[in-house]
């Protein structure tokens, strides 16, 4: 009963409409189930259509909600500007930024067009959905944001240096806007999960061992919505975050280097 009426809560002041992006797999996914398990409607947004509308039917068919579909590469202008004329007249009161990707390998290796994607889609598009969609709800009074941070968030991380650069982003917009909002009804939450089984860790080309699940992602930062702030989901983020708050910046940078030379050399195993 109490974690039915937690629910209710959840949809009350942040329904009736939730906008996910990255909701073709992993934390994004894990997302757009969660939330139509408690009754909203939804706003599935990723590249690739085929899966997105797959997915749709899905959650309709299982949970009686309306899920519209749009597919886009957030990465490329005018996607944003898009997605919010597309949704002008639908009442999203709940926006989950789960869009993203990285990298693994030394910095020179990588491909610098896709570093600066990465950019485009972690950092840039998050901030111009965030803006669009928040300067709605502040007229309404109320609504949620979740932005997909990390565990990396935190200090720099060698081997994996632009994508741990977007997450202290994400971190940092997270954390500024909360206090911003929270006077305007708006409730900021931060995610910072620690390695996560999902597609995002395929694209990155990282092998996580003792991997937490998207689904308790989701479910632990839906938990954690109404009370805003940073949450750190699964057992793993919480230990690695203590471990790393108590050395010096430089002492952080030199065990991510670790960490990281560590799933290079298992992937190359």
């Amino acid at each position: 009963m109490g974690r039915l009426s937690g629910e209710c809560r959840v949809k009350s002041r942040f329904g009736p409409a939730a906008l996910v992006t990255g909701a073709s797999d992993g934390i994004g996914r894990a997302f757009a189930e969660a939330l139509a398990a408690q009754g909203f409607d939804l706003v599935l947004v990723a590249r690739r259509e085929t899966v997105l509308q797959a997915l749709a039917r899905d959650l309709a068919d299982r949970h009686g909600v309306t899920v519209d579909v749009i597919a886009g590469d957030l990465s490329a202008p005018g996607t944003v500007a898009d997605i919010l004329e597309r949704t002008a007249r639908t009442p999203v009161g709940l926006l989950v930024a789960s869009a993203g990707f990285g990298s693994i390998g030394p910095f020179l290796s990588q491909d610098a067009a896709s570093e600066a994607s990465m950019v485009d889609v972690n950092c840039r598009s998050v901030v111009e959905l965030t803006h669009g969609l928040v300067t709605r709800m502040a007229r309404t009074g109320e609504g949620g944001v979740v932005l997909l941070s990390s565990i990396s968030a935190f200090s720099g991380a060698p081997y994996s240096s632009t994508y741990t650069a977007t997450k202290g982003f994400v971190q940092c917009f997270a954390e500024g806007i909360a206090i911003e909002l929270r006077p305007l009804g708006i409730s900021v939450l931060a995610v910072a999960p620690g390695p996560v089984s999902s597609g995002f860790a395929a694209r990155a080309g990282m092998l996580a061992g003792r991997a937490e699940t998207p689904e308790t992602v989701a479910r632990v930062a839906l938990a954690a919505l109404q009370r805003g702030g940073t949450v750190r989901p699964g057992i793993l983020a919480k230990l690695l975050g203590w471990m790393l708050v108590v050395l010096p910046r430089w002492g952080r940078v030199r065990i991510m280097a670790q960490i990281k030379k560590g799933e290079i050399a298992k992937a190359k195993a």
